[in-house]
């Protein structure tokens, strides 16, 4: 099989091979080694291979392979290995694709499975649902099951947080804040961790001082989410003194500051681009012997204006030993498409999956539209399509652009294969119309106009 290679490859090549984008391949591999004799799969397998499914909606696959482990493997005559956690998989799943209705239905198959429900388990529930912005339905999912599964503080924090932090809308945090109050269920100390971030998040300073001035004076002790909270927004605000203080204070009390807590205050000042100021904290961190997170250096990244500042951060990035992500790569071969410096845009390519991160959606976007936006279309085309065969699915905008794009080359080849017209190596039907007359060149034109204006509009970022 291609995906194993030859006799004699290492076991970390096929391990890469395994947890990339292909998941076809993985897939196949998975049901290969499950017929070879003498192997079994264990439930980490199962639970990998059906949480790639689920991702890549292919549901029914997944429950093929749960009522093979409700047999107890591919051999059967074995113990049921399906668990509340497999079936939590398959909650998270449908309530990423906001299939809500089987998210619920799967749920209640716990008893099917023979597998205790309880509290936690409705929990869990609720969580898989406001994590994937299902929060309206969680929430009248939980008044419903009230009398099953009585309303506590912590059932009512997760509707919380699902409309503070995950929808970010203060509105309805609020509203459930009151309601908490008026229905007389207690709020702890992560209830105000919850509030006090939204509003920090909206830029409601007003809001996040006076609850965190009620908290104390109902004498509960602010843990460092709620510091790095206030602090957050007392910087978003520009009142880096007031959250200075308050940092002094946190101190006194014996609660540290940690690396999340210096990235409440760099994130920022980066966003203002007081970026002089940031770097002192930065320099603070590595005298106290934090370590800086991915997310502190991102907020460097988002504030360099020149691919020189960029590289220099990145270089400290890497002399800290911080591994870049994703995010990280997408965000850099962004900002060096902007620069038009497709140099470093393919080396940071190339190492991205070098170090083991197949492309993922954001990243093949980012490319795709950073090549298009620099007329580099062949290339950007020759990415679409590699994007597509992956089981990624593009914009809506960019796929629209490059199939008109290639309808209008086309166009433009049969029209010179019928005028009798050679093609040369290099040539530009925009730059050298005159030299064949039968391009259409007006329509090739109004074509590259419609692409600039168009992804100049949705990316003013570029």
């Amino acid at each position: 099989m291609d995906i194993i290679g030859h006799p004699g490859r290492d076991y970390a090549a096929v391990r890469k091979n395994l947890e990339g984008n292909d998941w076809k391949a993985a897939f196949t591999f998975f049901q290969w080694a499950g017929k070879q004799r003498g192997y079994t799969h264990s439930f980490r397998q199962y639970h990998c291979v059906i949480a790639v499914l689920g991702k890549m909606r292919r549901f029914n696959a997944a429950w093929a392979l749960i009522s093979e482990m409700k047999k107890g493997g591919r051999n059967g005559g074995g113990e049921s290995m399906v668990s509340q956690q497999t079936l939590l998989i398959m909650i998270r799943r449908y309530s990423a694709v906001h299939d809500v209705d089987k998210a619920i239905k799967t749920f209640y198959a716990y008893k099917r499975f023979n597998l205790h429900v309880g509290v936690h388990e409705f929990h869990d529930l609720l969580s898989a649902l406001c994590r994937y912005k299902n929060v309206k339905e969680a929430e009248v999912l939980l008044k419903c099951n009230k009398d099953v599964y009585p309303l506590t503080t912590k059932s009512f924090n997760i509707i919380l947080n699902g409309w503070c932090n995950v929808i970010c809308s203060p509105r309805e945090g609020r509203r459930v804040w009151w309601e908490m109050c008026n229905r007389g269920i207690p709020r702890d100390v992560i209830s105000y961790s919850t509030i006090i971030t939204c509003y920090s998040k909206c830029n409601e300073t007003r809001e996040v001082i006076k609850i965190f001035n009620e908290l104390k004076a109902l004498r509960v002790n602010p843990d460092i989410r709620i510091y790095n909270g206030v602090i957050h927004a007392f910087c978003k605000s520009g009142l880096e003194k007031e959250a200075r203080e308050l940092m002094k204070s946190m101190k006194e009390k014996g609660i540290h500051p940690t690396a999340i807590t210096y990235n409440s205050m760099i994130m920022p000042l980066c966003k203002k681009g007081k970026t002089l100021d940031a770097f002192k904290l930065f320099d603070e961190m590595l005298q106290r012997r934090l370590l800086p997170t991915v997310q502190t250096y991102h907020a460097f990244f988002r504030a360099s204006r020149t691919s020189q500042e960029a590289l220099s951060i990145l270089q400290k990035m890497s002399k800290m030993g911080c591994c870049l992500n994703h995010d990280t790569y997408t965000m850099l071969i962004r900002k060096f498409c902007r620069w038009d410096e497709f140099e470093n845009v393919w080396k940071l390519w190339n190492e991205m999956i070098s170090n083991g991160l197949d492309p993922d959606r954001s990243s093949y976007v980012a490319l795709v539209n950073g090549l298009l936006l620099n007329g580099k279309l062949e290339e950007a085309y020759k990415y679409h399509v590699e994007m597509k065969s992956k089981g990624l699915l593009p914009e809506p905008e960019i796929e629209q652009t490059l199939q008109a794009w290639m309808a209008a080359k086309q166009t433009t080849e049969q029209s010179m294969v019928n005028s009798g017209t050679k093609c040369i190596d290099g040539w530009d039907p925009l730059s050298s119309h005159k030299a064949f007359r039968n391009v259409p060149y007006e329509m090739l034109q109004k074509l590259m106009d419609g692409v600039v204006n168009v992804w100049r509009r949705a990316n003013p970022s570029f």
